[in-house]
């Protein structure tokens, strides 16, 4: 079954898709800054599209790092031990 039909796997899905562009922005945090200017000549880039969810997926992952840490620990647990 896909993640889409399967409750479980979308609340997996969203949660990976969120650790994932939280760490990603660690590690280049001008990645997903489209629509500033960090230096002076610089072009400007709208945040728009894919881009734009992706920023927000790794905003989330920072402001709620202890629920979504506490939501993947939940899921681990799910998967593993209950999930048959």
């Amino acid at each position: 079954m896909t993640a889409i039909f399967d409750f479980s796997s979308l609340i997996t899905v969203l949660l990976l898709l969120v650790c994932t562009c939280t760490y990603i922005r660690e590690l280049r945090p001008t990645i997903f800054d489209g629509g500033k200017v960090l230096e002076l000549g610089q072009r400007i880039l709208p945040r728009e599209g894919l881009s734009a969810f992706f920023w927000k997926c790794s905003r989330i992952g920072e402001r709620l790092s202890p629920y979504i840490g506490a939501s993947c620990a939940i899921m681990v647990i799910h998967v593993l031990f209950l999930k048959g």
